[in-house]
């Protein structure tokens, strides 16, 4: 008789309180667990008056800390990445004058690294936007998955046509373009800096939540959208915010592609969470016949399973493929679900007498 599993603690988000947690499940050879997805990087630009040195990684989680490693006038996009819930913040310290060739040795340096989101420190130009589009692309087919958040000038703020254009430009699935620049006190942030703020709420927010109509902490946008504009702006891929007239808020939380970044992470964490079970517990280590592929297919959906209950997804089905025969060193498995979405529409139908 099996057990009925008790769970009182989940791989995808953990318990706050100090305690012991326990899970009972079912044995199987190797359970596919959730990683970490509270990562930013950073390519720092400036780290004088800190003890931080050219062309190194560092990870901080706190304020003090970045700090003391990069100087206190030089941290404006780690606090707002930290500000935005991140749990860390991957950094890479440009050299001076940093040159073409620098950006991409950085890019290539990230790459051995493990984050979800990476973001500028401040503005970019397209030239760079688009680099790191294709680096991204790149990385995406060699089974590693991260989203780039970017924005534009102060100037391309005050012109929702110009923020609409580099969503065309930069339209992809893991891509998220802020068009807004905000103000918080007296001073004004364009959308290129404020970026990092919402790399920070991405990478922080659930992968079964959404950041639509989600508050941020600024006083106001650096230009107030008709309703004309945010409809634009949401056809063409861009992330608005949008000041209610009570509080600054996400209009939607989308992609350049049009797709919910919510739908768009869930992917990517399935895709990072059972190719790096299979790389640990499975290819070379298990027997390819049948009782290794139904612990293959087994460990897939008992994964599935836990976010289904999560409310990731629902009716997810794995089973060996049956186009492709799986023999020999390779097995062919098909998965299928459906991406549950967030409430953000609500339509209502009023009959008076």
């Amino acid at each position: 008789m099996a057990i009925t599993p008790i769970e009182q603690w989940d791989p995808t988000a953990l318990p706050i309180r100090p305690g012991l947690y326990t899970n009972f499940k079912n044995a199987a050879i190797a359970q596919i667990t959730g990683g970490a997805r509270g990562t930013v990087a950073i390519p720092l630009i400036s780290y004088k008056g800190g003890s931080a040195t050219a062309k190194k990684m560092y990870t901080v989680e706190g304020e003090a800390h970045a700090q003391e490693l990069f100087g206190a006038a030089n941290i404006q996009s780690i606090k707002f990445v930290l500000q935005g819930g991140a749990k860390k913040v991957l950094i890479y310290t440009m050299p001076e004058a940093p040159e073409q060739a620098d950006y991409t040795e950085m890019r290539d340096a990230f790459e051995a690294h493990q984050f979800n989101v990476f973001v500028y420190d401040g503005e970019v130009g397209a030239e760079e936007q688009a680099a790191t589009l294709t680096w991204l692309t790149r990385n995406r087919t060699e089974k590693k998955h991260f989203m780039f958040v970017t924005g534009g000038s102060a100037e391309d703020d005050q012109d929702i046509a110009a923020g609409n254009a580099r969503s065309v430009l930069l339209a992809d699935d893991y891509v998220v373009n802020l068009v807004a620049g905000v103000v918080i006190g007296e001073k004004s942030y364009s959308s290129g800096q404020y970026a990092a703020y919402l790399a920070g709420l991405v990478a922080g927010t659930a992968i079964n939540k959404s950041i639509t109509y989600k508050q941020v902490r600024v006083n106001d946008v650096t230009k107030r959208l008709r309703n004309s504009e945010i409809e634009s702006a949401l056809k063409a891929g861009s992330l608005v915010l949008v000041h209610d007239g009570e509080k600054v808020i996400v209009e939607q939380g989308l992609v350049t592609s049009g797709d919910k970044i919510r739908k768009i992470r869930g992917k990517q964490a399935i895709a990072t969470d059972v190719e790096k079970t299979a790389r640990d517990n499975y290819i070379g280590k298990i027997d390819n016949n049948e009782a290794g592929q139904m612990s293959l297919l087994s460990a897939i959906k008992a994964y599935l399973e836990t976010l289904q209950v999560e409310n990731v997804l629902i009716n997810p089905q794995v089973a060996l493929s049956t186009q492709y025969k799986s023999e020999g060193d390779k097995v062919f498995v098909d998965i299928a679900y459906t991406e549950v979405d967030s409430m953000e529409r609500i339509f209502l139908t009023i009959t008076t007498a």
